[in-house]
């Protein structure tokens, strides 16, 4: 590493005056460099300044970041105004993360080509070497800092090439608009609306009738249908309840040896839920709390339910706590018992949010 003295000039060259009015911006560019020991070994205009060839990548920068202004307004637009709820059929409401997706794709692409062609074609080549140095600056190596950033700025073209940077405003401020959707997005449109996260099929009907718990292939269920240790797979006894218009209530009905009950039912009471087991029977969700896929290998003699996905565990007799794996929520269970007709049903809808944890965020 070469030392360095303030004001000295390499090789012997006296010092310009950076304060000197004769001076240009790129002089006193060069004569920072100097002073910091660099040389420079190439540097290149790649275009003409107003050449054909100028205008043309101008043009075909400008277009790349009208296309990021254009991509991120169709996103903020569909974010606000498409129909997202879901709805069993084929609806519109199917095309809505699909276009986010592809609009938020090709306004990060516009942005990120128009950068690489601005800087890749337009701007100077340069090679440059320096020495590292580790004293502080002067007031005239600040003036020359200074003075480097703004003749950067100009080599950059945007007053020469106006069209370059309202072009560029365009695209960005759409794209800061995108970024902050998210964050406002709970104040144009309710995500909660008609508690549209917080219901499953399970919930009562508006006469208040219960939901029976049924096969997938619609039949009721008793008791006496499920062994000791064994578990069962339900569903809403509802229209479409075995169907994916209601595809966040699919359940696990376990019925569980006494033993295991008695551990169930206290850590039920424990957190307030005394009366969701009916007997030695117990329902929690199947769906898995860290990504929703289906949490269904049941281990009877560990009392453990695996998400074969992630590799997710939860302990059964221990309100379906997580114990290993990426999920960091227990599985909410289903207050069930059985009606007068000896099947089983939903005593309420599920007290805790299905499925994957980003559904609690407010």
């Amino acid at each position: 590493m070469s030392t360095h003295t303030e004001h000295q000039a390499p090789q012997g060259r006296e010092p310009l005056d950076v304060n000197d009015p004769r001076l240009s911006r790129f002089d006193i560019v060069e004569e920072g460099a100097r002073r910091d020991d660099i040389e420079i070994v190439h540097y290149e205009e790649q275009v003409v300044p107003g050449s054909k060839a100028e205008r043309r990548l101008t043009r075909t920068v400008a277009a790349m970041f009208l296309l990021t202004g254009l991509a991120a307004t169709a996103f903020l637009i569909i974010y606000i105004w498409w129909p997202w709820r879901y709805e069993a059929g084929r609806g519109g409401d199917k095309f809505y993360t699909p276009l986010l997706g592809l609009t938020l794709g090709l306004a990060l692409l516009g942005i990120g080509f128009g950068i690489l062609t601005w800087g890749k074609k337009l701007l100077p080549k340069e090679v440059s070497i320096q020495d590292r140095h580790d004293q502080p600056g002067s007031p005239e190596e600040r003036r020359i800092t200074g003075e480097t950033m703004l003749y950067l700025a100009d080599e950059m073209g945007v007053r020469r090439r106006p069209l370059l940077g309202l072009s560029l405003l365009a695209g960005l401020v759409p794209v800061g608009a995108v970024a902050a959707a998210p964050l406002v997005g709970g104040l144009i449109s309710d995500p909660h609306k008609n508690n549209q996260m917080f219901t499953t099929g399970f919930k009562p009907a508006a006469d208040g009738k219960k939901i029976r718990l049924v096969r997938e292939d619609g039949r009721p269920i008793r008791p006496a249908d499920v062994s000791v240790g064994g578990q069962l797979t339900v569903f809403p006894g509802i229209d479409g309840g075995v169907s994916n218009k209601h595809a966040d209530s699919p359940t696990l009905l376990i019925h569980l040896r006494e033993d295991d009950a008695q551990k169930s039912r206290a850590a039920n009471s424990r957190i307030g839920h005394g009366d969701y087991m009916w007997g030695n029977f117990a329902a929690f969700s199947k769906i898995c709390t860290h990504a929703g896929c289906p949490a269904s290998l049941y281990e009877q003699q560990t009392n453990r339910l695996l998400c074969p996905c992630h590799q997710s565990q939860f302990h059964i007799t221990d309100n379906a706590k997580p114990i290993f794996g990426p999920a960091n929520r227990p599985l909410p269970q289903l207050p069930i018992e059985v009606d007068e007709e000896g099947f089983f049903v939903a005593k309420s809808d599920y007290t805790e949010t299905i499925g994957p944890d980003f559904w609690e965020r407010p």
